[in-house]
């Protein structure tokens, strides 16, 4: 059953009709397949002009959509054998940063990535996905593994924001994040980040400070909220839409500022409506990058992050 946003409504009016249409061909000795398809077109055409002409506060409520595929979505889409790897080795295991080595295709990795959960237990259980300190050590301890074996690293970014509890500061959370940025960055193995979701704030950059950042076609990447941004320009998150325009927080945006390196086509109708063909084209996207990384060495790779995060903006 999917779930429509607001600026989805005359969408789910048709499919509501269309619905209703095959219960009648079922109930009854009607024909109306004729008015089925006609409906059918009519409704796919509305979603993709929909989706063809989104702003960037609808882009950001398809990126906070709740059945948009999340990290262990992807892992079982894409990825084979994944082990994970639990605790930081400091004070606790953080379930909103998930990691391990897993395969892709043939190639061996490490996969790192916020989970969000899908329902109101899983989603508690993943804090929602913003990562606490312990979750970005236990991301900068998977990163040195991935160093030690010879092992390239993926993340998958989807976070609102690092969790800004008073208990993820006594712990060092500042600290925590830019260590896992200086560790990404420091990587002597090839990394590829994707924004799979929401890229919010510092808690996203310490996953994906790489030298190839992709993104969904529908999801969103900023140093703060819309609500948040509006919250402190207009004092009301009423804004919020305007902020987003502003803030140039879309992968269109983004590709042209040099923020990101290439935009990951999803379906039509955003990467909820077909999770299996998202995952395919998330899968053909990281094999290229990867292979397009395999024969750098530690000092290129180096070089090719330092280089990508100095030219930003130069777009």
């Amino acid at each position: 059953m999917i779930s429509y946003l607001e600026f989805e409504k005359p969408v789910a009016a048709l499919e509501a009709r269309i619905a209703d249409l095959r219960q009648t061909a079922k109930d009854g000795d009607v024909d109306i397949a004729s008015e089925m398809r006609r409906l059918e077109m009519k409704s796919a055409d509305l979603l993709a002009s929909t989706y063809a002409a989104l702003t960037p506060w609808q882009k950001t409520q398809v990126a906070r959509h709740p059945m948009r595929p999340h990290f262990t979505d992807y892992v079982a889409s894409i990825f084979t054998d994944f082990m994970p790897l639990g605790g930081d080795r400091y004070f606790g295991d953080d379930q909103a940063i998930i990691g391990g080595f897993a395969r892709l295709g043939e190639r061996r990795v490490v996969l790192i990535g916020h989970e969000k959960g899908n329902d109101t237990q899983s989603r508690i259980k993943h804090n929602f996905g913003m990562g606490k300190p312990e979750g970005y050590r236990k991301a900068i301890r998977l990163m040195d593994l991935a160093g030690r074996f010879g092992l390239p690293v993926v993340t998958l970014v989807d976070t609102s924001g690092a969790f800004p509890g008073v208990e993820a500061e006594e712990r060092g959370q500042a600290e925590a994040i830019a260590r896992s940025t200086q560790a990404c960055l420091a990587l002597p193995v090839p990394m590829v980040a994707v924004i799979v979701g929401e890229g919010g704030s510092g808690g996203a950059v310490a996953l994906a400070s790489a030298e190839r950042v992709l993104m969904l076609e529908h999801a969103v990447y900023a140093v703060i909220s819309p609500e948040g941004c509006a919250s402190i320009l207009w004092r009301t998150s009423d804004k919020a839409a305007e902020a987003a325009e502003a803030m140039k927080i879309t992968a269109q945006d983004l590709l042209g500022l040099g923020v990101i390196d290439r935009i990951v086509k999803e379906p039509v109708g955003g990467a909820h409506r077909d999770p299996a063909l998202a995952a395919e084209a998330l899968s053909k996207a990281l094999v290229e990058e990867l292979d397009s990384l395999a024969a750098l060495s530690p000092d290129q790779l180096r070089a090719k992050r330092e280089e990508r995060f100095l030219r930003i903006g130069e777009g």
